[in-house]
């Protein structure tokens, strides 16, 4: 955390500055600004803790239709409580300063983070799935970020991801989460026809045409941030607003490279399609593929690590595996690990492979009563080897990845 020089009016500036007091809250600094205000670090006198104060600015306040509009999102914003989304604690007025106040978060953010290097899949994939935990419970709760980007994520020191910036967000009319997430919603709190709200690069099609939106649109934003981690670069961006827009619109990105994983792509693939109907459409289902395609890179990396040592042509693959910062698909690699193992991999495959089929076969034949949840418990490995432990694991995830691809 910097603090940064004062910025505004001259009043704005003297009624914020350092050590001067606003409702019970002593400011430290101003550490950051953007298109919905001001952020300075302050000192909460009253629970002695450190907050942010997001102060609005004078084109929100003088607004009477977008000061209420804001005013009752943040207030919808402020009901969620999930450890991805950074909590409001209070909306206030201190004579005519309207602000926020949240929690203090150490870290940086995503903007930050991407600036100095290209994130790794792994780091990539533990992010992605913290944000779409936070979009998940605040789709729930019928808001729509709306903006999501690099700059409203923030990166604990301890790697735990924050989504911040509700002021754009929006409430919408959701029915129960079990019934078609694909009906059309209807704006709670409308926003001037054709209006386009949001950041240029991370927009939905729907979005950049200034349409209702929904959930989905949270989803290809997402994609956008998950696309950029991964490559460096953004997926769709022109020379000004209207070229960006219009290769939202009209153009598809880049592919991968191609040593990334296949999974990998198909998901970002997913993520950015131009039709909300072709897009995931929840963002649950989005991080499910995320989790499940991080099991198997991480099974594939044990594989690896186990025989590194013992085998020369794996010590390479491995050297050309870092050198290129990406882990290559774990299917292709498990599939190699198995032929070198020949005898004892041979034998757990099998087993596991009949059981799955067999469980399959018995499932669909519809002389069962219907099973609720199944559970998986975990294979021992009893021949004494230390070096094949990693078999047992992987071959408890790779059950529990095939029984889950089951209808209900």
């Amino acid at each position: 955390m910097h603090c940064l020089e004062a910025g505004g009016s001259a009043a704005m500036s003297e009624k914020l500055a350092t050590n001067s007091t606003i409702s019970h809250y002593r400011i430290t600094c101003k550490i950051g600004s953007g298109g919905m205000g001001e952020v300075y670090l302050a000192h909460d006198m009253r629970l002695n803790r450190r907050v942010a104060l997001k102060v609005l600015p004078d084109e929100v306040v003088n607004n009477r239709n977008r000061l209420q509009r804001f005013e009752q999102e943040a207030q919808a914003a402020s009901a969620l409580n999930h450890p991805n989304i950074i909590t409001i604690h209070e909306i206030a007025v201190e004579g005519d300063t309207h602000f926020i106040a949240t929690e203090f978060i150490e870290g940086e953010t995503l903007r930050s983070r991407l600036r100095v290097s290209r994130v790794s899949i792994d780091e990539t994939l533990n992010i992605t799935i913290q944000i779409a935990a936070a979009l998940d419970a605040a789709h729930r709760s019928g808001i729509v970020h709306r903006d999501i980007k690099p700059e409203n994520v923030m990166v604990r020191e301890d790697g735990l991801v924050k989504v911040l910036d509700f002021g754009m967000a929006k409430s919408i009319n959701n029915k129960p989460a079990d019934v078609d997430t694909e009906a059309a919603t209807r704006a709670q709190v409308t926003t001037q026809a054709g209006m386009i709200l949001g950041t240029a690069a991370y927009m939905s099609p729907e979005q950049a045409r200034g349409k209702t939106v929904d959930a989905r649109s949270d989803i290809r934003s997402l994609g956008v941030v998950l696309y950029e981690m991964l490559t460096g670069h953004l997926p769709f961006l022109g020379e000004t607003v209207s070229d960006t827009l219009a290769a939202i619109l009209k153009s598809e990105p880049r592919v991968l490279e191609e040593h990334m994983p296949d999974e990998l792509q198909r998901i970002v693939r997913k993520t950015l399609q131009k039709h909300a109907d072709e897009r995931y459409q929840t963002v649950k289902d989005l991080q499910i593929d995320l989790k499940n395609l991080k099991n198997d890179l991480e099974f594939a990396l044990a594989l690896e690590r186990t025989t590194t040592s013992t085998n020369a042509e794996t010590k390479t693959s491995g050297e050309a595996t870092r050198n290129t910062g990406h882990t290559v698909s774990s299917f292709a690699y498990a599939s190699g690990q198995i032929k070198k193992h020949k005898a004892g991999l041979a034998v757990g495959l099998a087993i596991l492979l009949l059981s799955g089929i067999g469980f399959r076969y018995w499932f669909n034949s519809g002389r069962h009563s219907p099973i609720e949840s199944i559970a998986v418990m975990p294979f021992v490995n009893e021949n004494g080897n230390a070096d094949t432990d990693y078999l047992s694991d992987g071959m408890t995830e790779l059950l529990i990845s095939s029984l889950s691809q089951i209808r209900n």
